[in-house]
């Protein structure tokens, strides 16, 4: 799978087009706060492209305002990273960086990421924009899976909704969260409501902590020397491993 295939499926209007290289410099300034956060930049990135900019005027979607948040445009990025680039912490710090929401497309060898994160504003600066929960970022591996050729057909920008650009992107996150649920059961599906989709969202996070608390019991077990200790954690692995069979069956 490549970036290129990606940008290709998002069918994105002509009028949205930016296609600029954003300096890592602007990064540096307005998005790195540490210094080790300025070396993981430094270290890390290859590039940073700047692919189109969604808003009114150049994809006929109108803008979202209310209490907590503005969406007066979507940003879509390509980003270029470096095999030891730590990718979690720099896609953190490009969504914060960014002013918008942003679609991130992260290239990394022979494998790209979609990323995408809600901003809202800050409660105690309103001058300020910060990020709404924790990305939601999906791998794409297998260029020729029926899953992924699903994900991408159904990331097309026609099919995305139209009342308000909160929508169009909350769809996007929906999709990607669609990716990951199918990586998971072996079906690509997408929810006909806000309420089925926000239960999967729910379920999705359940499923992937109790999977991480399993590996975690198992390396555990694996190590313990007593017979009763042995026991013990596979009894908590069992109780963890039908907990996460009722939530995958929510998925």
């Amino acid at each position: 799978m490549t970036a290129a295939a990606v940008i290709t499926a998002l069918n994105l209007p002509v009028a949205a087009r930016v296609d600029q290289r954003v300096p890592k410099k602007l990064l540096l300034e307005n998005g790195a706060p540490t210094a080790a956060d300025k070396r993981l930049i430094n270290e890390g990135i290859e590039a940073i492209h700047w692919l189109a900019v969604l808003k009114p005027t150049t994809c006929g979607v109108p803008e979202f305002r209310d209490a907590a948040r503005e969406y007066l445009e979507i940003a879509v990025l390509h980003v270029i990273l470096r095999e030891q680039a730590k990718e979690t912490r720099l896609i953190e710090l490009l969504h914060r960086a960014v002013p918008y929401p942003a679609m991130l497309l992260v290239e990394r060898g022979h494998s790209v990421s979609v990323s995408l994160a809600h901003k809202r504003q800050a409660l105690k600066e309103t001058d300020k924009v910060v990020l709404d929960g924790d990305p939601v970022t999906v791998t794409l591996h297998a260029a020729g899976s029926n899953i992924h050729a699903a994900f991408l057909q159904a990331m097309d920008l026609a099919r995305q909704p139209r009342s308000s650009l909160y929508a169009l992107y909350q769809s996007w996150q929906d999709t990607a969260l669609a990716l990951q649920v199918a990586l998971l059961t072996g079906a690509f599906t997408l929810l006909d409501s806000a309420e089925r989709a926000q239960r999967r969202r729910e379920a999705l996070h359940a499923s992937i902590a109790l999977q991480g608390q399993i590996s975690s019991l198992r390396s555990t077990a694996a190590k313990a020397s007593q017979m009763a200790r042995q026991v013990e954690l596979n009894l908590q692995i069992r109780k963890l491993e039908s907990e996460l069979k009722h939530a995958m069956g929510k998925l």
